[in-house]
């Protein structure tokens, strides 16, 4: 199953998320880290994490550098930032900053573990009051793809794109094609620098209704 990064510097949330996850997905291995020092050095020594839950707040993180910080370290696992935060614009700008969801501190069981799962699924997940704001939007236009970006990829990349656009994770992707998860995480790099995207979500949503076997057949 999964592997999942749990990053908050709270204890006892960490321990409530870290039960949510056991109940959603049997089996998966979970990690915990409680300042943004610690988080970088765990994904430097560990690429095979498949999700980070990050809170905004917790020490060393000086707002959105933090996450910065980690997308860095990792551009191909996704990052649900999971905090109390209530500013919208806040919220929205983490999606710039590169996360893939935001999951509120004060959402119950069960839409922390559908949260989770729509990430996996390869959807953007935001709470539903901001899921309505014309700013979501907004943002959905811009992650549009164009055929000639499109056209940049290799036969191989496109396979892979397609995959993704299905919500598959890198591991999934790779039990698929017989390759190795680490040549995959180098495909899904190469696929984000040729198209201009900062993260996976903006890549399916862009390219959700592309007709893979037009461009497999050159």
């Amino acid at each position: 199953m999964y592997k999942i990064l749990v990053a908050d510097d709270h204890p006892l949330f960490r321990e409530a998320i870290i039960n949510t996850i056991s109940s959603a997905f049997p089996g998966s291995t979970t990690y915990e880290t409680e300042d943004i020092e610690s988080t970088l050095e765990l994904v430097k020594s560990n690429d095979e994490i498949d999700l980070i839950l990050l809170d905004l707040n917790m020490p060393g993180m000086t707002g959105l550098n933090g996450l910065l910080d980690v997308r860095n370290e990792c551009p191909t696992t996704p990052v649900v930032i999971v905090s109390a935060e209530t500013e919208k614009q806040k919220i929205l700008q983490t999606l710039s900053y590169g996360a893939v969801g935001f999951i509120a501190k004060s959402s119950s069981k069960q839409v922390i573990g559908e949260a989770i799962q729509s990430v996996f699924a390869g959807n953007v997940y935001l709470p539903p009051n901001i899921m309505r704001s014309q700013a979501v939007a907004n943002q959905a236009n811009e992650c549009e793809i164009s055929p000639e970006k499109i056209s940049l990829l290799t036969r191989r990349e496109l396979i892979v794109l397609k995959h993704l656009t299905k919500g598959e994770a890198n591991k999934q992707i790779a039990y698929n094609l017989h390759i190795s998860e680490t040549t995959i995480k180098s495909h899904v790099s190469s696929i984000l620098k040729k198209l201009g995207a900062t993260n996976r979500v903006k890549v399916v949503v862009g390219c959700g209704d592309i007709d893979f076997n037009q461009y497999l057949k050159r």
